[in-house]
């Protein structure tokens, strides 16, 4: 059985998270037992909630134990089998964690799944046809449920979820204004996501000129929004607002280092009549096929044109995570093992 280097949660982050909250180990591989595969990943995902669980306090989930591997989502081959369902060679997307390879008793229901590369590349069952454009598919349907012509936005436009969620309010007949940080992801968000606009907060730091921007891109005001970040930018939106907008609220990075987010004028909420509703989508894998389904079309005939940010080797993980904080990354962040 083949040696496997692990990333393990070592410490947790005192305010802002740090590479040193990590740790690299090596540990031998256990030996399969019937109905167990080993899956070898190609690529793992770092996505922003994993920065909550880092924290020791209450939340959607259980925090991410101490001195384990690091959880997360995972593709990858079957490399060894004993279990008659999964053949060696079999792509598969699962729950691996930040570790180069894992053994998974198989016969538990959700725990792998076998997936098609021949239309969709393997790397985006961990973006646009994996959790995260359900994520999109999910605030956009269910909780958004846009009319034709109404005006959606959303924050962090660029990010795994922020493009799925442009093709999907398209294919809807919106109009779609994305948030995005610098002026080579607004254009990506224009030119091949087929946004009708995208804001680059960089150039609007404050609630007044994202306002104002707003104001610019939503002539006939926000009926819609998919919130990611939270702070100023919630605040702005609010203002621009229509009475009986809907906001799906998925995440909200600006606090995730733990200080407190205000809201500026929570009155608006009331005066316009605003819904606003958080969900974790793993809480509603019913939708989940169904949502892969329009996924996986979109992506196959280029609808949606997903783009990746790649680190090399489990090393880069800490790294590329820290950075995806930071919105350095561009499209979905994966750690590619091999």
């Amino acid at each position: 059985m083949p040696a496997n280097k692990q990333q393990l949660l070592d410490n947790r982050p005192e305010g802002e998270a740090v590479a040193s909250n990590f740790r690299l180990v090596t540990a031998q591989t256990p030996e399969l037992k019937d109905n167990q595969v080993l899956v070898r990943h190609h690529y793992l995902s770092l996505d922003p909630y994993m920065r909550g669980r880092m924290n020791d306090s209450k939340s959607y989930a259980q925090p991410q134990p101490l001195g384990q591997v690091m959880q997360g989502g995972t593709v990858g081959e079957i490399a060894l089998s004993k279990n008659p369902k999964f053949a060696v060679g079999d792509k598969v997307v699962g729950f691996g964690g930040w570790q180069e390879y894992s053994v998974v008793d198989a016969d538990q229901p959700g725990v792998l799944r076998k997936v098609d590369t021949t239309h969709v590349p393997l790397s985006h069952y961990l973006g646009a046809v994996g959790m995260p454009g359900v994520t999109a598919w999910y605030g956009l349907v269910k909780i958004i449920a846009p009319k034709e012509g109404e005006t959606l936005v959303i924050s962090a436009a660029t990010g795994a979820v922020g493009s799925a969620f442009g093709a999907l309010a398209k294919a809807r007949g919106c109009r779609v204004v994305g948030i995005a940080g610098g002026p080579d992801k607004c254009k990506y968000a224009v030119e091949e996501l087929g946004f009708d606009a995208c804001i680059d907060y960089r150039q609007h730091p404050d609630t007044k000129s994202m306002s104002q921007a707003l104001k610019e891109a939503c002539p006939k005001g926000i009926d819609g929004y998919f919130e990611n970040v939270g702070g100023y930018i919630l605040d702005a939106v609010l203002l621009r607002a229509n009475a009986f907008a809907r906001i799906a609220l998925c995440g909200m990075i600006a606090g995730y280092d733990g200080q407190p987010l205000p809201m500026a004028n929570p009155a608006l909420l009331l005066i316009n009549r605003i819904k606003i509703e958080g969900f974790i989508v793993s809480e509603h894998m019913e939708v989940w096929p169904e949502a892969l389904k329009e996924l996986g079309t979109l992506v196959a005939t280029g609808k949606l044109r997903p783009r990746e940010s790649v680190a090399q080797g489990i090393e880069s993980a800490p790294e590329a995570f820290l950075g995806l904080l930071k919105g350095k990354n561009f499209g979905k962040q994966l750690v590619k093992l091999i």
